[in-house]
């Protein structure tokens, strides 16, 4: 039987990092799969040049349109919104432009709802209320999604996360490839994402994560430097994360990133983990 999912996300790559094995393997097993971003990505960190014009939310866009593409994605939606920056405040507003962050609960909620409504969609994904590592657009995706699968009548979601234990280990080996800018502070993934004991869904995407691989090659924006945030050794403008998982030999990026993760508040946590997001698919 064919479903339609709708995967919300906050800015362009964040799909290929937290739902794209999931979406992959969905559309693979012939569901209609449905990318929807609620910002352009425009205040991300990216290479100087690549940010001249206000240009860098359109580049995103369209990176994250690739990405899609490789993933099997019959429909890429953007709500709209502004980035709203990662830094202490909120990129300040300008005429015309909404910020993620400060757009009215139920006016965000509404628009995701009006595409959930005309795909009749089967399930939302979107994230868990930290927010993942608690991105200010990450968290407002949360609020958001919970809200427009109410007023649509969604019957399911399901929020992305990764178990806290788990990224941890994900950064120390990515570390040993890559050296983190110094403002980084790893213990702050002990409040990000969620505990362990609050996971449902555990989905093996193994077979899936050259599709996943390909999704985070499309934002090669995001691969760039952009700042004090990818400083490198010796004051030198260095590359991003996402680079950095692109360069971790295949072996090491498949046990990385060969599952995904995902909390279905409906249910109680501690329960078994299911490892396929319908009942009765492979």
């Amino acid at each position: 039987m064919s479903r339609t999912i709708v995967a919300f996300h906050a800015h362009p790559d964040d799909e290929a990092l937290l739902t794209a094995g999931t979406m992959a393997r969905l559309a693979d097993e012939g569901h209609r799969v449905v990318l929807v971003l609620a910002t352009d990505g425009g205040a991300g960190l990216a290479a100087e040049e690549l940010r001249r014009g206000g240009g860098l939310g359109t580049r995103r866009l369209e990176e994250a349109r690739r990405s899609a593409q490789v993933l099997g994605v019959a429909r890429v939606e953007w709500l709209g919104y502004a980035d709203s920056g990662s830094g202490p405040r909120p990129e300040p507003d300008v005429p015309g432009v909404v910020r993620f962050c400060r757009a009215p609960l139920d006016e965000a909620a509404e628009r995701l709802a009006a595409v959930l409504r005309t795909e009749r969609a089967d399930l939302l994904l979107s994230y868990d209320a930290n927010g993942g590592y608690g991105h200010r657009d990450h968290v407002r995706v949360h609020e958001v999604g919970a809200l427009a699968a109410r007023i649509a009548g969604t019957p399911r979601v399901l929020e992305a996360t990764v178990p806290r234990d788990t990224i941890v280990r994900a950064v120390r080996a990515v570390g040993r490839v890559y050296r983190f800018p110094a403002e980084f502070d790893p213990t702050s993934l002990d409040r990000a994402f969620s505990a362990r004991s609050d996971i449902t869904h555990r989905i093996d995407v193994r077979r899936h994560v050259r599709a996943k691989r390909d999704a985070m090659r499309a934002h090669a924006s995001q691969a760039t430097g952009g700042g004090a945030a990818s400083v490198g050794e010796g004051g030198q403008t260095g590359d991003r994360t996402l680079a950095a998982f692109l360069r971790i030999p295949r072996p090491v990026y498949d046990l990385v990133f060969g599952r995904e993760w995902f909390r279905d508040p409906s249910l109680p946590a501690g329960g078994p983990v299911r490892t396929a997001i319908f009942e009765g698919d492979p």
